[in-house]
């Protein structure tokens, strides 16, 4: 790359407001960062729009939302953009200044990040999907102050990336406070977080499609009525698979349970719940078993080789495959 390039790049300038700082423009910040064309660029804090008018893209500030000019606020009343609106796409919150940044700049950003190692654009297409789903959402939703849920929660969630960042604003009582050592590491934190989940889904939570497919084709293999799966090998994020697998090949019954080793050998029996963010399970194992241990579960179920089942009843253990197998044969044959 000439000087000259070099030069033309590190001149170029980012505006956010000042004061205090939210997740939202401190990630729209970090993500612009990872590209070649802004990873030099000033970041200057201001509201001043003399300043912000010098600057090349507009994050989070200024009234106006024109991707034409870079200029990406959605404070203003007539916003109201999504990713539904803007890309056809499935979510319908209102997007902040991450969310933004993230719909114009994401494909090139994640083909910056990992296109080459995956060869597929169809695969940074997925990947892009699944990261706006379970991290730029959460942002744009908390920081347009959408609730999760209706009515009253049963408990508040205090360790978001939102309310880390938050945490790193200056003290109100500081007698000396410095605002941008706090954005600063505020952009080093939501860019590491970002980088972690776009290799995570990367390199773990997309491998392990092809071990559900495997196990959902094989499951009759396992058990006339299908509702038993088996994992060739354990640890493997599996139930959005198997959801989106069962929806896709109108799978019925659905499936019970799933059969896979743990890291010491032994084999586990878990239920699938009845939605991926539900503590329900489509059928929990037998009460009379919830809570007991080794000899008195062995005792209990006429089962060799248990080791446990969860007082919940939503996961067991025991010494061997077909000792877990038949727990889960045993459970199926409880009243649904």
């Amino acid at each position: 790359m000439s000087q000259e390039k070099k030069r033309r790049m590190a001149e170029k300038k980012i505006g956010t407001h000042d004061g205090a700082f939210h997740c939202d423009e401190v990630l729209a910040c970090s993500l612009l960062k990872m590209l070649p064309l802004y990873q030099n660029a000033e970041i200057v804090r201001s509201r001043n729009q003399g300043k912000l008018s010098e600057c090349d893209i507009v994050v989070d500030v200024g009234g106006v939302y024109d991707a034409s000019k870079h200029r990406y606020d959605h404070h203003q009343r007539d916003f109201h953009e999504t990713m539904s609106s803007l890309a056809n796409k499935k979510w319908k919150t209102k997007l902040s200044s991450a969310g933004l940044i993230y719909f114009h700049f994401g494909h090139e950003i994640l083909m910056q990040e990992i296109g080459e190692e995956v060869g597929s654009k169809e695969t940074v297409g997925i990947i892009y999907d699944k990261i706006y789903e379970n991290f730029i959402e959460e942002i744009d939703a908390i920081d347009n102050g959408i609730n999760q849920y209706d009515g009253d929660a049963r408990y508040k969630v205090s360790t978001s990336l939102s309310s880390r960042v938050s945490r790193l604003n200056p003290k109100w009582n500081d007698p000396n406070p410095d605002p941008w050592k706090g954005f600063q590491k505020a952009m080093e934190l939501v860019k590491s977080e970002f980088l972690e989940r776009v290799f995570y889904f990367k390199d773990s939570w997309l491998p392990a499609r092809s071990l559900v497919e495997d196990a959902v084709k094989k499951r009759f293999e396992i058990d006339a009525r299908g509702e038993i799966v088996v994992f060739q090998r354990g640890g493997c994020p599996w139930k959005e698979h198997l959801f989106d697998i069962e929806n896709e090949q109108s799978i019925s019954p659905d499936i019970k349970y799933v059969l896979y080793q743990d890291q010491v050998g032994k084999w586990r029996i878990q239920c699938v719940p009845v939605s991926l963010t539900s503590f329900e399970n489509r059928l929990s194992m037998v009460e009379d078993w919830r809570g007991l241990r080794d000899d008195d579960l062995i005792e209990k179920s006429k089962i060799p080789g248990c080791i446990f089942v969860h007082s919940s009843g939503f996961i067991g253990g025991n010494e061997t495959y077909d000792g877990a197998l038949e727990m889960a044969r045993r459970s199926l044959q409880q009243p649904k």
